[in-house]
């Protein structure tokens, strides 16, 4: 065969490998059998290996890599891929509509019924969300959906699917047209298609039926099984070597497609005509996905999904249900990280009986000791459960737990387990109470219950547990935001004799870091140029870090805010902040806005202790400056919002909580979590709760999120 015949037939080939591959996997049908696709695709490979310089990316010999990497490569989302809000019932779905309604009448928007009450129905796959992007027809990159913003590039692990297509399949001018587009809209579409951008999400899913075999296949090899195939597929797409993706036989079905510059609604118009095109270019989608006209609609599609999801081939945990005109996707917008046009309409909590094997107890960082139930592992929602929070001991009374006893654990989604009911009448006699610790777990010392509070703590102050959490909580966000510090981290230098609090991290020297594992120079410069960029703390989140008893961060902005007149504004001295604190008597504390008897107490001992005053000190000599953003009491008063005092409840969309917060705190404003009668207003956003209706019973102002973004302005 002449350079020239072999060129001609591998083209053959791949042509006539890729149009059974569509049939098989995208419209379900059969048109040759297996092993002669195999021959045709064990010929096409002797070729390419006779005639190396004719392989191309997009050959159907190219699905698996040669060699394993060494790691993945962060991938940044064109846009982001939103998470979405949950319901569970039908009384959450009208909710979500009657929401919808009185967003776009706030809009003016006079939209007609088919607008926003058309709606795609989807079934909602368990298994692995991923972004695929095509330019000029050809797959370059498949990446998981991370935090949404930013994932891993999985490209060779992706090209191991079959049902995801190498190359855009090119649809002809009549299956264009049967998707409503104008001779002049189909031409741009497939103009894209071929020499454009385009991106195709979806879910990579395993089947019941492979995770079934490969289970059986490793455990007969002695390996260690899968827990589930959602856990099966992370696994797969998360292996350095493709060949072991490729063994796992994943399936890709598309949910969403995103056109290079053009707008949602512009070219395609609905959801559903978004899947019909899909399905031209190469893909799977739902068959069972329909298009309902009604929420009663919606309702039934939902029950008969549920009703049928056992005779499924693959997982799910409730239905997708979305606008189905896709113009007015950008109208209703996204609040807070999940889109107003679609909601997971999730099937009801799964349940299970299984028997309490033993409680042990966690320690918090304010020394609070938590039990756990440790549970025969059971199957619930698909997961493999085999602990559950009993929150505290008050708990274990309510359900009257005893070793041994026989429970329903519940699971909700993503949610943690919680042991709902104790079957008391299935006990043998040989159950046993449970008492609460005498000593500490972690360090042995002893536990204390203090009068009237719920929590047993460890009274040991130098606990490693406690200690451990305690200066997680001073580097976090919220406090003294050292980013980049996690908790493995914070571990590895306790561990290690490194750091023994807080502040002996602003003692830490290159050639404590580089004696670490997994510590480069790089790692180690960049480690401490950040800590050293965080040396002055603003006075709020110093006092919030130092992790007072019963001092959250409104407390600490609030005594933060007191400090600013008699220690004047500016950067402050922390032996200052010590002398201050000293002066005051638990009455002086008390008469503080919302600072109790129990919160007064709390923060007199603290300033008191002797083990607290040596780590102020420790800070001080680290050179850590105080400095307060408050201006003092005069500039106050003048400010907008003085003295006004808001209550906020439901999600706002253009900002979060805490910027809400800092925003009326800026104009004078305080904010409070209950509603009173000295509240001046209310602020509702995205599903407000009973403070709404407080607000309303008590006739209290309340302003939307267009009313208190123009107040604030």
């Amino acid at each position: 065969m002449t350079k020239i015949e072999a060129k001609n037939r591998v083209a053959k080939l791949r042509e006539e490998i890729d149009f059974h591959r569509y049939n098989y996997h995208v419209l379900d049908r059969e048109t040759i059998s297996p092993a002669a696709l195999d021959s045709l695709k064990n010929e096409l490979f002797r070729l390419e290996n006779e005639y190396p310089d004719l392989v191309t990316p997009d050959s159907p010999t190219q699905r698996v890599a040669g060699r394993p990497l060494s790691k993945f490569q962060k991938s940044v989302h064109s846009q982001p891929m939103i998470s979405l809000f949950d319901a569970f019932s039908e009384e959450d779905m009208r909710a979500w509509e009657e929401r919808n309604d009185n967003y776009l009448k706030g809009r003016g928007e006079g939209r007609s019924r088919a607008g926003y009450k058309e709606y795609y129905c989807e079934l909602k796959l368990d298994g692995l969300a991923i972004n695929l992007r095509y330019e000029n027809g050809l797959l370059i990159q498949g990446a998981t959906r991370g935090d949404g913003k930013v994932g891993e590039n999985v490209t060779d692990n992706i090209r191991t699917i079959n049902s995801i297509p190498l190359r855009l399949r090119l649809p002809s001018d009549k299956e264009l047209s049967a998707l409503n587009l104008n001779a002049t809209e189909s031409r741009t579409l497939s103009a894209l298609i071929s020499g454009g951008t385009i991106e195709v999400r979806g879910e990579a899913i395993m089947t019941k039926a492979v995770f079934s075999a490969l289970n059986k296949k490793y455990g007969r090899a002695g390996q260690a099984v899968l827990a589930n195939t959602r856990n099966g597929v992370a696994g797969s797409i998360r292996q350095l070597d493709s060949r072991i993706t490729a063994e796992r036989q994943l399936e890709f079905y598309a949910y969403d497609l995103l056109l290079a510059d053009y707008e949602r609604g512009e070219l395609v118009r609905t959801r559903a005509s978004s899947d019909r095109l899909a399905n031209l270019l190469g893909f799977r989608t739902l068959k069972q996905n329909r298009i309902c006209r009604s929420l009663e609609e919606v309702f039934d599609f939902y029950k008969t999904i549920e009703q049928g999801r056992e005779k499924l081939p693959f997982e799910i945990d409730g239905t997708v249900v979305k606008v189905n005109d896709l113009k007015m996707w950008p109208i209703l917008g996204v609040v807070g990280k999940a889109p107003r046009y679609m909601m997971a309409y999730k099937f009801s909590a799964e349940q299970a009986t299984t028997r309490v094997k033993d409680v042990v107890w966690q320690v918090g960082r304010t020394g609070a000791l938590t039990p756990t139930a440790l549970l025969e592992p059971v199957k619930v929602g698909g997961a493999t459960i085999s602990r559950s929070t009993l929150h505290n001991f008050d708990e274990i009374g309510r359900l009257d737990l005893r070793l041994g006893d026989t429970v329903i654990i519940e699971r909700s989604g993503d949610v943690i387990p919680k042991v709902l009911q104790v079957l008391k009448n299935l006990r043998n006699g040989s159950e046993k109470r449970i008492a609460p610790p005498k000593r500490c777990p972690m360090c042995g010392g002893p536990v204390i219950r203090e009068p009237g509070e719920v929590a047993y703590r460890c009274a040991n102050k130098r606990c490693y547990a406690v200690n451990l959490r305690q200066i997680i909580h001073f580097v976090s966000k919220g406090a003294a935001d050292l980013e980049g510090l996690g908790p493995k981290l914070i571990e590895q230098f306790l561990t290690a004799g490194l750091i023994r609090d807080a502040a002996d991290l602003y003692a830490l020297k290159k050639e404590d870091l580089l004696s670490l594992e997994r510590f480069a120079e790089k790692k180690a410069d960049n480690v401490l140029a950040m800590i050293a960029s965080r040396k002055t703390l603003d006075l709020g989140r110093f006092i919030y870090g130092l992790g007072i008893r019963h001092v959250g961060e409104e407390t600490a902005a609030l005594l933060a805010s007191r400090l600013s007149s008699p220690l004047a504004s500016g950067e402050l001295r922390i032996k200052d902040l010590i002398k201050y604190f000293q002066s005051l008597s638990v009455s002086e504390l008390e008469d503080l806005e919302d600072v109790g008897p129990i919160v007064a107490e709390s923060i007199a001992e603290f300033w008191r202790d002797k083990h607290n005053l040596e780590l102020l000190e420790k800070f001080n000599a680290r050179g850590i400056r105080l400095v307060s953003s408050d201006s003092g009491a005069k500039n106050q008063a003048r400010l907008k919002l003085s003295g006004e005092i808001f209550v906020l409840t439901g999600t706002l969309s253009s900002l979060t909580r805490s910027e809400a917060k800092d925003r009326i705190k800026m104009l004078g404003g305080k904010v409070k979590e209950t509603v009173t009668r000295e509240t001046a207003y209310v602020v509702a956003g995205l599903e407000p709760g009973s403070k709404y209706g407080e607000a309303k019973r008590l006739g209290i102002k309340i302003l939307d999120e267009k009313e208190f973004l123009n107040l604030l302005s």
